[in-house]
């Protein structure tokens, strides 16, 4: 139930970290995968890799910020392979620090990416497939994140922004519930990466981690099960939920 085979799968931000994992598992469940991202180097390579283990990819330069260059990746995708029946809107960055420290300028660019990126690539895909009355064949997932629902500091910027991709999950199932697609969202928790590593085996990181249930980090393969499973026809009846996988992070 969980296959992706006759599907096409659009992943935003795959040049890299979480993008590339969620291109390599859904080419890998047989689905052909669109790979979109600004770093188009990167992007080779992540093409090339997929290649190699059989799988069906191809990649398009995207800037989520940009309508014009989202619909122009979409365009791309069905001239390939046909509609996008799967989006995976993981684009997005983060700015650290106080608030009281946070150029506005700044505050502007990451919510254009984690934001406004998320809400034009899902409403791309839907007037995509509405367009061919294949709405009720779509699966959405916006990436959010457990500090949606936490006051962490120095993330204030970011965590506002998740917050707002879990509602704009919410309202977007809710309008295109009777025709489709499926909208969800995936809050994942911190996950084990180059770059997460380094913070957490800080001493501040150390004594973060110590106050959570688990006292650990997520692996990389956390999320797979549950991003093939609302990718997949085994979630025709899921829309407007949000998944939290995050081991007990957030508890």
């Amino acid at each position: 139930m969980s296959r992706l085979d006759g599907r096409t799968v659009l992943v935003t931000g795959a040049s890299s970290g979480l993008g590339a994992r969620f291109a390599h598992i859904a080419a890998a469940a047989g689905a052909c995968v669109v790979a979109g991202a600004r770093r188009v180097d990167r992007l080779a390579a992540l093409a090339d890799a997929i290649r190699a283990d059989g799988g069906t990819v191809e990649t398009v330069a995207l800037d989520v910020t940009d309508e014009a260059s989202v619909e122009a990746a979409f365009a791309a995708a069905e001239a390939r392979f046909g509609p996008v029946t799967g989006v995976v809107a993981n684009a997005g960055i983060n700015v650290q620090g106080r608030a009281v420290d946070l150029a506005v300028d700044e505050f502007d660019r990451l919510f254009a990416t984690n934001v406004r990126g998320v809400f034009l690539t899902a409403r791309t895909a839907a007037r995509q497939l509405q367009a061919v009355d294949r709405g009720a064949e779509g699966r959405i997932i916006l990436i959010s994140s457990i500090t949606a629902q936490m006051q962490s500091n120095g993330i204030v910027a970011y965590s506002a922004s998740k917050a707002a991709v879990t509602h704009l999950g919410r309202c977007l199932a809710k309008e295109w519930a009777r025709g489709g697609p499926n909208v969800n969202t995936l809050s994942p928790g911190y996950i084990r990466s180059e770059l997460a590593s380094d913070w957490f085996d800080s001493e501040a990181g150390q004594r973060q981690m110590a106050r959570w249930p688990r006292r650990r980090l997520l692996e990389e393969d956390a999320l797979d099960a549950t991003l093939l499973y609302l990718l997949s026809d085994a979630s025709a009846g899921v829309t407007g939920s949000d998944f939290v996988i995050d081991d007990g992070q957030s508890l």
